[in-house]
């Protein structure tokens, strides 16, 4: 079994609400779940007003089939244009 796990921070410009961020935030988590059927959370930054953390992991069997997933996943995510991308980790586990 291959898990493939990704962390992102993201800088939301001019946001002012903890309402707005969850507006961004939700928008974000729902779009690569539903384009790529894996799991998504807001991991980190939770009282902070301009910074948001999302992580999001991928099982499978074939290590290169979970990169390939990631690497579209962070690309997919370098579109939206709510939030600038400050730091990505990503990380592939054999187990």
């Amino acid at each position: 079994m291959v898990v493939g796990i990704a962390t992102i921070v993201f800088r939301l410009q001019g946001n002012t609400s903890l309402k707005g961020k969850r507006k961004i935030v939700k928008r974000i988590v729902s779009r690569l779940q539903n384009s790529f059927n894996c799991s998504v959370a807001e991991v980190g930054a939770n009282d902070s007003l301009q910074r948001a953390e999302i992580g999001l992991a991928f099982v499978g069997n074939d290590r290169r089939f979970i990169n390939s997933k990631l690497d579209k996943a962070l690309n997919f995510v370098e579109t939206v244009e709510s939030a600038e991308i400050i730091e990505t980790e990503m990380e592939i586990i054999n187990v």
